[in-house]
This record gives structure tokens, C-alpha cells and sequence, in this order.
């Protein structure tokens, strides 16, 4: 008999959303689990976003206050997809409520913020995961899984970067994305920890690092009202400072031995959503890019001359993908990469088994962003230090 697992979402944003309707979706698209999700409990201050909850994503309730939500006895696990700063209330309040807890990455803004939700959850005793979802792209896994297998032979370097669009227009509005003690940093807590999660996931630690960060449009219109992440002012309105970077870059090294380049942007024009790796080997190499997520390139070191890239694209015969979509080269989409995490971090706590990517993971992501923030004041190379004492946790 499957395991009921009551499930709360806070805050019903883009996320939030995604999330729900994941949960709406894993029944249908994986019979074999082992639970059964039951949307209990919605909580987001805004009062049309309570009030779709409950009309269009089928939870049973929605409250405007979060804490109500954790602390109900018929919730089992919490989703945390609100707002940067708000992340580490609601995931200390949920862990020492004993509850199982998902949270949208950065985990907070700062390195800081990340380790304390581990340690909360160390302490708790309680099992986490993050959302660092493009892990679990089918073409990914596959690249994973050539990588271990030693396709590649001993690999000597990686390429990582994501350069996106979503802060390129100087009229974009100053909202909470762009204001230190509401996001955090940047580009280095917004985008390069998908970089460096799916490098750390590839390819293995970084040791080291030295970089640079710019502030590519340093004023933006302040907000009036409720303002959208996208909404636009004026060039007469009145501006405010943005406080955190819109590009960063990075060289490192790995445990392996491997180097890396890294470079990831808000505000450049032409990338839409380019988030990219690229890994070398002795024998090999592979390239993937999320603009065109179901195709993986190939490289497979030959003596013959028509050697080049192949493109290997995704279809049933990869992990999770025929639970979507049969065949080969019919694509799956981003939201499937969504319901993929939250059917496994579902699956493993109805079954009491070890998942990734944990906080503990999260916490490896920030010991390179901090010894790259380190790197900026310094201008040399940093060391990647465990911020958290190398202590282990669910």
C-alpha cells in the first residue's frame, strides 16, 4: 500500500506553481511508486494566488501565514519556492517541525544562509533536497554515466556557463532580484549554482578558483505597487542602485586534476537561457546546452577522417525519459524535468533511502561561490574551503 505524503508549497509563484502541478502529474506518470502526494496546504501572502490554489491545483487549503501551513499535522513535507530571504526561516521552522523539506536553490542568497539550512537540517535529523532540476535532464544522467564509464578517458577540462537574457533590458525594474539583503548576491547565487552543481555532479570537486564579477547596468527604475520580475518603467522615472552582480566569470581546478572556465550572465543579449557545459577528455568529449535540452553532442576520438560530433538525441532508451514521451527524438520539456526530482526525493522519502542533490550538495556549491567572492577582493586564487566542517547529513 502506498504511503500518503502530505505535501505544502510555499509560496505559489513560478515554482510554486511547477511543483504543484508536479504532484498533480506523478500518479499518472509513475504508477510503480511507492506514495501517494496529497496537495494539503498552499501558503503566499497574495489572496488571488490562495484563492487559485485551492480553485485550480486542487490543495485542500490555503493560508496566508507559512507558519500555519508547517505546522499542520497532516503535512509531511514542505516546498520552499518563495522569495530568496525568506528561504531560511521557513526551512529552520520546517525542520524543527520535524518535517521533510524541498527547497528551490539558492537556499537563501548568501554562502552563510546555505550552511545554516544544512545544519538545520543536520540537526533536525530531517531528509532535504534542493532544486538544482536541470541534474535530472535524461541527456545529462546519460552524459553522467559515459563519464564513469571512461568513454571520455581521464578528463582535463570543463566549460560551464549560463547566460540568460531575464536581466538584459535597463528599464527592467529594480525588484527583490536585484537588492542584497533581499536576493543575496547575484548571478552566483541565481544562475552559477546550476554551473557548478551540474559540474560538481559531472566531473567532481573544485578546489580552487579565481574570477571576477561586473555590474553591467548599475540603476534600475524603482517599483511602484506590486511589481513583476519583468515589469518595465521609464527613462524619467526615478532609479535606485542595484546591489548585487549581473555577470561573474571564474577558472578553477578540480580534485581530479581537470581546469574550468565558468561565466554566467543576466544581461547579455542573444542567450535566452544557455545554460551549457562542455567536457573534454583523453578520449572524448561532450557538449549540452539547455536551449536544446533533448540533444547531446558527441565527440569519440578516431582515426577516422570524417571524425566529429554526433548528436545523440534523447528518447526512451534514457533514464526517465519514456516516462514522458516513447520513442527517440521526441523532447520532454522543463517541467518534466520538475516532476523527475520531485517523483525521486517523493520516492526516497516514502522508501527511507538516500538522496541527492541534499543540502548537504547545496553546501558544495557554495564553498566555490564563496572562495570566488573571497577571489574578488583578493584578485588571486582562493582555496574551496567546506564552509560547513565536512560534517555529513541526510
Amino acid at each position: 500500500m502506498n504511503r500518503r505524503i502530505g505535501v505544502a508549497v510555499l509560496g505559489l509563484g513560478w515554482m510554486g506553481q511547477s511543483h504543484a502541478r508536479s504532484m498533480l502529474r506523478i500518479p499518472s506518470l509513475f504508477p510503480k511508486r511507492s506514495f501517494d502526494p496529497v496537495l494539503v496546504v498552499c501558503a503566499d501572502t497574495e489572496e488571488e494566488r490562495r484563492e487559485r490554489a485551492v480553485r485550480d491545483f486542487g490543495f485542500e487549503r490555503a493560508v496566508a501565514d507559512w507558519r500555519e501551513a508547517i505546522d499542520s499535522d497532516d503535512v509531511d513535507v514542505v516546498w520552499v519556492t518563495a522569495p530568496n530571504m525568506l528561504h531560511i526561516p521557513m526551512i529552520e521552522a520546517a525542520c524543527a517541525a520535524g518535517k521533510a523539506v524541498f527547497s528551490e536553490k539558492p537556499i537563501g542568497g548568501k554562502p552563510e544562509q546555505t550552511v545554516a539550512a544544512y545544519q538545520a537540517a543536520t540537526a533536525a535529523g530531517v531528509r532535504s533536497a534542493v532544486g538544482y532540476n536541470y541534474l535530472w535532464a535524461p541527456l545529462v544522467l546519460h552524459a553522467r554515466n559515459l563519464i564513469a564509464s571512461g568513454a571520455l578517458g581521464d578528463i582535463t577540462h570543463y566549460r560551464g556557463r549560463f547566460v540568460s537574457m531575464y536581466g538584459s533590458d535597463e528599464l527592467g525594474l529594480l525588484t527583490w532580484r536585484f537588492i542584497l539583503d533581499q536576493a543575496g548576491y547575484g548571478v552566483t547565487s541565481d544562475i552559477l549554482s546550476h554551473s557548478v552543481s551540474l559540474a560538481q555532479f559531472l566531473v567532481g570537486d573544485i578546489t580552487e578558483v579565481v574570477g571576477m564579477r561586473n555590474t553591467t547596468i548599475p540603476q534600475r527604475p524603482l517599483p511602484t505597487g506590486a511589481a513583476s520580475h519583468y515589469g518595465r518603467g521609464r527613462p524619467e522615472d526615478p532609479k535606485g542602485d542595484v546591489e548585487n552582480e549581473d555577470f561573474a566569470s571564474m577558472l578553477c581546478t578540480f580534485e581530479n586534476g581537470a581546469t574550468g572556465t565558468f561565466e554566467v550572465s543576466r544581461t547579455m543579449v542573444g542567450p535566452e537561457s544557455q545554460n551549457a557545459f562542455e567536457v573534454y577528455g583523453t578520449k572524448g568529449a561532450l557538449a549540452w546546452n539547455l536551449e536544446k535540452m533533448n540533444e547531446l553532442q558527441y565527440y569519440k576520438l578516431t582515426d577516422d577522417p570524417s571524425s566529429g560530433y554526433t548528436t545523440i538525441f534523447g528518447g526512451e532508451r534514457f533514464p526517465f525519459h519514456g516516462v514522458f514521451s516513447p520513442g527517440q527524438a521526441n523532447p520532454i520539456g522543463l517541467e518534466d524535468l520538475v516532476a523527475i526530482e520531485d517523483y525521486s526525493f517523493l520516492e526516497a522519502v516514502a522508501t527511507d533511502a538516500p538522496f541527492s542533490p541534499s543540502f548537504r550538495e547545496a553546501v558544495d556549491v557554495v564553498n566555490v561561490q564563496q572562495a570566488l567572492i573571497e577571489s574578488w577582493d583578493s584578485r588571486t586564487w582562493e582555496n574551496v574551503v567546506d564552509l560547513a566542517g565536512g560534517s555529513d547529513g541526510k
